[in-house]
């Protein structure tokens, strides 16, 4: 005859085989992960304000600082069900980035299989992650705004186009041999217009060895859609092993009013690791206006990072961007203040920074 214990010993067993049964299924059936970045600097920046030069404490110089949830369940079949909300923070306010939204950087659900993935929300442009891909600095660290959080975008800056669309249609196919390709279409929602804000990107990479290449096209339509902006680039970055060289081109159409532009934007690049934690990176940017006289500019960029660990580094660049009479780069409005450019002046740019994944 068994004791009180002992039966009451067996059902304490029993309960938790079961909850570890329901817990490892829900486990194999839905998995959530929360991430984030924390990025903070001192910049200096000398805008050719009249103001002067700027002094502040920034947060996202390399990586804008963020807050981000995502997740996948396993629908059956090599089905799933994907999600991914992820909102800026200025690390040095404690404010939202990307004007307040509260998931102004990623919003969005979908489906993925052996078909590749389609999701649906507010998302990263092909042009974007293209441009992210060949940029030594990763789209951060140089023509950023000082005062201003989360206001670093590196060559992106030059290249063009919105990094991120909202009511977007993305459409990514498996890797085929180290293929990939991209179909991005962004409703425009503009009620008896089906062109007015409308945005259309495209784009096609091979990623094997030592060898990135990618080939980006971007048409995006005013709210009346009579204003477009095409872009095409080809870029790559190439891994010597002691070296990587990255390269891009690109041709710009805007048919803004009062004044079209038509761009070309080059860029040449190297990331060279120094020691086993240490890194420069450098590029040379030049921009040429066809249709506007004395409107070109030439940018030029080194930086420096030093991982502490995986998961934290340190970092450090300077930049120049000398602009013509007609031109005005070197310095992102996407921050909460905008620091503009004098026409002709040479924008400066220096940091040292602390970035920590999580």
């Amino acid at each position: 005859m068994k004791t009180f214990g002992e039966i009451s010993m067996k059902k304490s067993l029993l309960a938790l085989a079961a909850l570890a049964a329901i817990s490892g299924a829900a486990q194999a059936q839905s998995n959530v992960t929360i991430y984030g970045i924390v990025d903070m600097a001192l910049q200096h920046q000398n805008t050719g304000e009249k103001a002067g030069a700027t002094l502040g404490l920034d947060s996202g110089i390399q990586s804008g600082s963020r807050l981000g949830f995502k997740g996948t369940e396993d629908l059956g079949g090599g089905l799933k069900a994907n999600f991914q909300l992820e909102m800026g923070v200025n690390a040095d306010t404690g404010s939202s980035a990307q004007g307040g939204l509260a998931f102004g950087r990623q919003a969005w659900v979908g489906l993925s299989g052996d078909f590749g993935s389609l999701n649906l929300g507010r998302q990263y442009t092909p042009a974007f992650i293209a441009i992210d891909s060949f940029d030594p600095f990763g789209t951060g660290m140089t023509t950023g705004t000082a005062g201003s959080g989360t206001s670093s975008f590196g060559a992106a800056h030059f290249f063009g186009g919105p990094s991120r669309v909202n009511n977007a249609i993305n459409y990514n196919t498996v890797s085929i041999d180290g293929f990939t390709g991209n179909l991005f279409y962004g409703v425009g929602e503009v009620a008896g217009n089906t062109s007015g804000n409308r945005y259309i990107g495209l784009s096609g990479a091979y990623n094997a060895g030592p060898v990135f290449a990618t080939l980006a096209y971007t048409s995006a339509q005013n709210a009346t859609g009579t204003n477009a902006k095409k872009s095409i680039l080809l870029a790559g970055t190439y891994d010597f092993g002691v070296a990587k060289a990255h390269a891009a081109y690109s041709t710009i159409k805007d048919d803004g009013v009062p004044t079209p532009i038509d761009r070309r934007v080059w860029l040449l690049g190297a990331t060279v690791p120094v020691s086993a934690a240490g890194t420069i990176v450098a590029d040379y940017i030049r921009s040429t206006v066809k249709n506007v006289g004395d409107a070109n500019a030439n940018h030029l960029a080194l930086g420096y990072t030093y991982s502490l660990s995986k998961r934290t580094n340190l970092y450090t660049s300077i930049s120049r961007t000398a602009n013509d009479a007609n031109s005005a780069l070197g310095s992102d409005d996407s921050g909460a203040t905008f620091h503009p450019v004098t026409p002709g002046a040479n924008v400066r740019l220096v940091n040292v920074g602390i970035r920590h994944k999580f």
